[in-house]
């Protein structure tokens, strides 16, 4: 892609950017929120058309003038929500833009066992021929859902893939069980483009790294000579300072304390207390219950099946989400695409949505109070939108998540529970993020961070605890060596070296 320009009424997107890869190569790209990434790769797999530029295959111009043109000139891509019917079986899935047909009666049908044969063929080619071509989709783990995906493009003879955040909900094992398929595909000749924030696997999976800033080429790395450092200082435009704000020091005074809390299956007598203005971190694996625990607190799994809860020394019982509302409990789901925000809406229309009768009466909302409350946190979060009535869609992920947190500062709320608060956001904007999550401790907010990720809990968690099969399994009062609470997770001693050795 040479030459390439991009504008969305007078916003320039992209300026005059440039992208290659060789055959088989795996090219990391990478760039903050709003750099410009997805429109670039947009333009390559047809969703968008570009203002000016040219983009070449073989040396050959092409022109891709929508989603079919892209496929018909090999551009597959996979976008960061899984795209698989779940009711539909492997072999359906992987051809279901070109199912092979046969006559039946002088009537066309489906030749299911054509197709069943030409999926076992992709899936071998993929060293995924355990999959059975007739299983249900549904029944597939994460990363067995990721390889159908893979084998949709290759069956379509895809030779560029564009990968958009693929490990985001995965764990490391199933994260490296799906880089072993990109190294496959690689030898085979595909072509990646392999977009994700973390930055540990693009080093380890890309050969190469294109980083964007602000619509602009801002560099070029090589994967086996370059550092962290160098692609940071080229993504966030010069030194790259401390991620984490320092820890603050809580008011002493119980916000909430959890006792016994036990969901039948999920979790097991689980106890803890964290104070005003205190950041209190929940670290686990996948699986671990860490998924669970916000939920419970805050009644989305419905009544809990053991334990007490306070909330600000009053008795708390999670009954549903309105309950925990009306105590002054907000939540951040994890799937914020899923169970954040309303896509089609405004920006203003999701930042009142918990809270609409607070802008006017039952019968009418006052537009203007809401326009008010949204221009006050674009401005106090550094919200990056065109104004209050752009549509959340267009948002990029940290903005989005900005917006999430954001719906939830208002007067009566005491504790906000964030699950995976920085999941596929940008290092700028996690940054940003961390800052104002201090700010909002510092002010008296208790926040209760749950995830996934260790170095979060690390960084941001003035007090944590850690999760494994549903039950504390560990305890920090200084959580700032990630080494420790992950060889909490993995019942090691907690020594760097056991650390290393659990997760090796």
């Amino acid at each position: 892609m040479r030459g390439v320009w991009k504008s969305f009424g007078s916003v320039a997107v992209l300026r005059d950017v440039a992208l290659t890869a060789a055959t088989g190569e795996i090219v990391g790209l990478l760039g903050s929120n709003g750099a410009g990434k997805s429109t670039l790769v947009k333009i390559l797999s047809g969703a968008y058309s570009a203002d000016k530029g040219e983009i070449a295959i073989d040396g050959e111009a092409v022109r891709i003038d929508g989603p079919r043109s892209a496929i018909a000139h090999g551009v597959g891509l996979l976008p960061q929500e899984l795209s698989v019917h779940n009711d539909l079986t492997v072999a359906e899935n992987i051809f279901l833009g070109d199912l092979p047909m046969r006559r039946l009666l002088g009537l066309p049908a489906v030749d299911r066992a054509e197709m069943a044969r030409r999926a076992g063929t992709v899936l071998k080619q993929l060293g995924f021929d355990h999959i059975d071509p007739g299983r249900l989709v549904l029944s597939l783990s994460v990363p067995e859902k990721r390889v159908v995906e893979i084998a949709r493009a290759v069956a379509g003879d895809a030779r560029i893939l564009i990968m958009d955040e693929p490990t985001a909900a995965l764990t490391d094992q199933e994260a490296k069980s799906l880089f072993q398929v990109l190294r496959r595909l690689s030898d085979q000749g595909v072509s990646v483009i392999y977009i994700s924030h973390y930055l540990d696997e693009v080093f380890e999976i890309c050969d190469r790294i294109e980083v964007l800033r602000d619509g602009v080429n801002a560099g070029s790395f090589a994967t086996e000579t370059s550092d962290h450092d160098a692609v940071l200082s080229a993504m966030l435009g010069g030194a790259v300072e401390q991620l984490y704000p320092e820890h603050g020091a809580a008011t002493g005074e119980t916000l909430l304390a959890v006792e016994g809390l036990s969901v039948d299956g999920l979790l097991t007598d689980v106890g803890f207390s964290m104070a005003k203005g205190e950041i209190f971190g929940v670290f686990g694996l996948v699986g671990s219950g860490v998924e669970s625990l916000g939920r419970a607190i805050y009644g989305a799994l419905g009544p809990l099946d053991g334990g007490s809860l306070t909330i600000a020394g009053r008795p708390y019982r999670p009954r549903n989400p309105r309950a925990a509302k009306a105590a002054g409990i907000a939540f951040v789901a994890a799937e914020r695409k899923q169970e954040g925000i309303v896509a089609d809406l405004t920006l203003r229309e999701n930042l009142s949505l918990p809270f609409l009768d607070r802008f006017g009466s039952a019968l009418r909302v006052d537009v203007g109070a809401e326009k008010a409350h949204a221009r006050h946190w674009i401005e106090a979060l550094g919200i990056r939108a065109r104004g209050p009535e752009q549509r959340i869609r267009f948002l990029s992920g940290g903005n989005q998540q900005k917006v999430c947190i954001a719906r939830w500062l208002v007067e009566g709320m005491a504790l906000l529970i964030l699950e995976e608060p920085t999941r596929g956001v940008d290092v700028g904007a996690r940054k940003e993020i961390y800052r104002e999550l201090r700010t909002l401790a510092d002010q008296g907010l208790g926040i209760l961070v749950l995830s996934s990720d260790v170095e979060e809990i690390a960084g941001i968690a003035d007090r944590a605890i850690v999760l494994d099969r549903g039950q504390v399994v560990g305890r920090s009062e200084t959580p700032e060596e990630p080494e420790t609470l992950m060889a909490m997770a993995f019942h090691e001693a907690a020594s760097p070296d056991a650390a290393q050795e659990a997760r090796a």
